[in-house]
């Protein structure tokens, strides 16, 4: 049985799907990082804007089913490098028919800006391609997800949100 299924989406065309129920920190799927782009000027416009992936040291053309993933501002997943691999893990407990959805601001490192639809509660209306742009709760909750290339790319700013993090949990403990 497929774990994931590809089909028409609410948030934008085609999205990823779970079949089955998945736990927190389960592996949702791995990603194809094998097709390499070595030239980015013969990409097309649409290839450069939705499936290309602006990876540190190299350019990924993503492939089915993640290159599907659209973006929330509520997410269900994020991204980790494990062992060389991109894997998409379950950042809470996904139901048998949610939709996959990722905040594409987590390690968002290129800039960018486009209109937000995904239709969350919390939907911010617009999605800024660089992580430091978020609204700094934001920056906090997503500190775990950060790829460890992008925690040592931005370490100084990294630094301070983790003490913005550490002042709030001891102000925290000390209204207990």
């Amino acid at each position: 049985m497929k774990t994931i299924i590809v089909r028409k989406s609410k948030v934008q065309g085609k999205g990823v799907f779970a079949n089955k129920n998945f736990r927190k920190g389960e592996v949702v799927l791995k990603i194809d990082d094998s097709h390499l782009v070595k030239d980015e000027s013969k990409l097309t416009k649409y290839q450069r804007e939705f499936e290309a992936d602006y990876l540190p040291d190299k350019i990924v053309l993503m492939q089915s089913p993640e290159r599907y993933i659209n973006h929330a501002c509520e997410p269900n997943i994020y991204v980790k490098t494990i062992d060389s691999i991109r894997q998409v893990l379950a950042m809470r407990e996904i139901k048998k028919g949610e939709e996959i959805v990722f905040d594409y601001s987590i390690n968002a490192d290129y800039g960018g800006t486009f209109a937000c639809h995904c239709g969350r509660k919390n939907c911010r209306g617009v999605y800024h391609g660089y992580f430091f742009k978020l609204p700094k709760k934001f920056q906090l909750k997503y500190l775990p997800y950060l790829e460890d290339w992008f925690v040592k790319r931005h370490q100084k700013e990294i630094e301070k949100l983790r003490g913005i993090l550490l002042l709030t949990n001891k102000q925290k403990s000390d209204i207990r």
